[in-house]
């Protein structure tokens, strides 16, 4: 089953799929965050990379063409009772609609909505000390998440998929709510 986790920078979505991928890894929980996966490439100075920089370094989206590319991969490797965390994508309404028709039918069972104020969310990015993490960059990008990828909470919503989880908690709290809702999907899709 594959779980999209949605929800602007800095809610956590990385964190809590971290954990949970680590502490269910025996039970085929994977983690895929397309963020560190794109940050690898950057470092490594790879054409993709470079070309992905471009767009990080000003808080922009990476272009459709190349995320989808990238995650389709992952996507047709996952095994029938594996779960993936899918975090950092998809993050507009044509990279949702190219993962749907590269994904195994009813393979993406659940959408978590993570949510935060934004005074919580500027602090927790700040608090990360990485280069792009400045004041206007972070504004930017909850300018660029409103704007591009909040209108999938309406279109995993109107799907029936959507859960919201509220962010503005402890990671434990946070955990525990995540893996029950996982679990219910689970469960209801035996």
């Amino acid at each position: 089953m594959i779980v999209i986790l949605l929800g602007p920078p800095g809610v956590g979505k990385g964190t809590q799929a971290s954990l949970a991928a680590s502490s269910r890894r025996d039970q085929g929980w994977q983690h895929l965050s397309t963020g560190a996966l794109l940050r690898e490439e950057v470092a490594r100075g790879s054409d993709l990379g470079r070309q992905a920089d471009e767009f990080m370094s000003r808080g922009d989206l990476v272009p459709d063409e190349l995320m989808v590319e990238m995650v389709a991969a992952r996507v047709a490797s996952l095994g029938a009772d594996d779960v993936l965390l899918l975090d950092g994508f998809p993050r507009t309404l044509p990279q949702a609609q190219a993962l749907a028709d590269k994904a195994p039918g009813g393979s993406i069972g659940l959408a978590l909505y993570f949510t935060a104020p934004d005074s919580i969310l500027t602090d927790r990015l700040l608090g990360r000390g990485r280069a792009d993490d400045t004041e206007e960059v972070i504004a930017h990008r909850l300018t660029v998440y409103r704007e591009t990828t909040a209108p999938l909470e309406r279109y995993y919503r109107e799907q029936g998929i959507l859960v919201e989880i509220d962010a503005d908690r402890d990671i434990p709290e946070i955990q525990g709510s995540m893996a029950e809702v996982v679990g219910d999907a689970l469960a209801r899709s035996s």
